[in-house]
This record gives structure tokens, sequence and C-alpha cells, in this order.
């Protein structure tokens, strides 16, 4: 859909934009929400409340994100001890994990520290969402700023910017963290990207280029050699956990992508290997729990803990900022899924 449709619609709501609203049912009750529609296929919803993480995603109808059988929790339920996280995830597209710790939990310097950190039930704040012109066409905007503080010990603020162009399926995530504090802190971030049925299907191919693969447990070991392979839903499948390095170009961007051969398309995503230096496959083709995690990490999620003592924990200095940026887009065709695999094919 191009740009000059004006004289076709009364209003840009007709085809494409931004919808505000509040969920009001079950455990969601008083849940934020916004509802993008692109114009092009692509649709998503981006969660107030829940750090302006996105929930449900599709194209052209087609679902492309998992939701666990959670659905849509409203914060007030989260569960920050052991592995509470779990009650409340919900999975989306994006849940993003962090900011001062993730992965398992654990007991770190005599703080107890729970499953994948707090920032993915915290609400956003000083949001903001605009429509508007630009050099690159008519844009949907949504901003905002979400905040893990404590007295005597962190004070972070992710600013997250989403942002697409209305008659594209491209979407764009720009985070800056910052340290507003005095004293260094961890800085412990994952992008949990999550991919459900009927995206994720036997039909589906992962792509991707790594030049190290480690298997996180004995169950992930067995299916080293069978690790990009997707099957039908299995009751009682245990999950597998794979820890990647991956090859990038010479600007250290990288691509990973999954794309579903029946349907003719699927989703890729962009990131920087030198910000984001970790990937995480995380496969789990059960029964009701049929999802695919491709996801990207500044550390790994054993523990923040096992972190430090491998001297790998990453720290972010007082005052400092750091970027985060990703693009998520829809190849569809033989044409654009070809070159797709071929400019993966060619990072070394």
């Amino acid at each position: 859909m191009k740009n000059n449709f004006n004289s076709w619609i009364g209003d840009l709501s007709q085809v494409a934009g931004i919808k505000h609203y509040e969920l009001r049912s079950g455990r969601a009750k008083g849940t934020e929400a916004f509802d993008v529609r692109t114009g092009a296929g692509l649709t998503f919803t981006v969660v107030k409340d829940r750090a302006l993480d996105i929930a449900w995603a599709s194209y052209k109808d087609t679902a492309i994100s998992f939701i666990t059988p959670n659905g849509m929790v409203a914060p007030t339920f989260f569960e920050p001890q052991g592995n509470g996280f779990l009650r409340s995830f919900y999975g989306g597209w994006l849940t993003t994990c962090g900011l001062s710790y993730i992965g398992t939990p654990c007991e770190d310097q005599g703080e107890m520290l729970g499953l994948h950190g707090r920032l993915a039930a915290t609400p956003a704040e000083e949001v903001g969402y605009r429509t508007e012109r630009t050099d690159r066409g008519i844009e949907f905007i949504i901003n905002g700023k979400i905040r893990e503080t404590r007295l005597f010990g962190e004070n972070l603020t992710l600013e997250r910017t989403i942002r697409c162009t209305c008659g594209e399926n491209v979407l764009h995530i720009t985070d800056k963290v910052t340290n507003h504090g005095f004293t260094a802190q961890p800085l412990q971030i994952l992008y949990h990207f999550n991919y459900g049925w009927p995206l994720l299907s036997p039909e589906a191919e992962i792509i991707l280029s790594a030049k190290s693969i480690v298997p996180r447990t004995p169950e992930a070991e067995e299916g080293l050699a069978q690790h990009l392979n997707i099957t039908g839903p299995q009751p009682g499948f245990a999950e597998q956990v794979y820890y990647m390095a991956l090859n990038s170009n010479d600007d250290g961007m990288s691509k990973v992508a999954l794309i579903n051969h029946q349907l003719g398309w699927g989703i890729y995503e962009k990131f920087s290997t030198r910000a984001l230096p970790n990937f995480i496959q995380w496969k789990n083709l059960g029964a009701g729990e049929y999802v695919m995690g491709l996801e990207v990490s500044n550390s790994f999620p054993d523990g923040r803990d096992k972190e430090r003592a491998k001297g790998r924990l990453a720290f972010i200095q007082p005052g400092e900022t750091i970027d985060y940026c990703f693009e998520l887009g829809i190849v569809e065709g033989e044409a654009e899924i070809r070159a797709l695999k071929e400019e993966i094919a060619g990072y070394c």
C-alpha cells in the first residue's frame, strides 16, 4: 500500500493506525495496550503496562507469536520469587527480561533473585503515541520509559521507541538503558522473542549462521544434531536450549529468520552482535506449549551469580547509556527468502 491513498479513504484508521485501549476482564483487567496496523498485513499489540513489550502479532491474519496458557496478565499478579515469573509470563512476540538480572533463580551477593528479572512486569511511564509524517512516509510511533529502581540499589531506566511505516511490514525497536545512579550496576538484558503456530510448524525453517553452539542441558545435548529441526507438538517434550555465537557482517550486524515454506513467508530479526553477543535458541515443542524462542542477549541466562563467578557479568557505569536496536520484518515469496538466505550465508 502506497502512502498517496488519501483520495481513497475518509480517515487513516480505515486501513492502518494505532488504537489505544484497556483490557477489562480476568487477570488482564486494567492493562492498557496499543494495537498497531501497518496497512500492509502486519499487526501487533504493544502492552503499555508490561514494559511496552509486544504480545499478539500476526501477518495477514496468521498468528506469529506464541501465547502461554496464562494469556495476558496484569503486572499486579507478578510473582518475583523463584520461578513465579512463569505464572504471569504471556510469551508474546517479545518479552524483555532484565534489567539487573535474568535467567535462573539464584542468590547473588546475598540477594535472592527470581527468574528473568522484573522488567517485563513493570508498567511503562511517560508513554506517548502518535502518527507522524516524516521523510519515511506516515510513521506510527510509540515510546515510553520503564524504570528498575531500589533504595540502596540500582537506578536504571530503559527508554523504548517502537516505530513502523504505513504500508510496510517492518518495525524498529530502539532501547536506551541509562544508569541514573552513582555506582556501577549489573546489566543483564534478554530479548525473549517467541514464535508459535501456525508460523511455527514442521513446514518451517530456522535460518542462521553460527560459529559456535553449546547445549545447555543433557536433553539439549541429545538433540544437538537436530536442534534446527521442527516437528509437530509432542506431549511431555523436554525443552532444549542452545547457546550460540552468531556470524555477522562487517558492521557486526546479524540476522536470524523463521520461514514457513507452506505459508510462503517468514520473520527476520536484525541486531548488533557487538551490543548483544549471545544468541539463545529455546526449543519447546510440547503439546500446548509449542514455541520456538529466537532470543538475543548480552548475557547467558544461567543466573547472575554464575555470570559473576565466570567474570562475564556486564556492568553499566554511572551516567552511562547503552543502546540496543532491532529491526523485525516480513520476508515473503521465493525471491525475498532466497536473498535473505544468501545474505545470512555470507556472514563470517
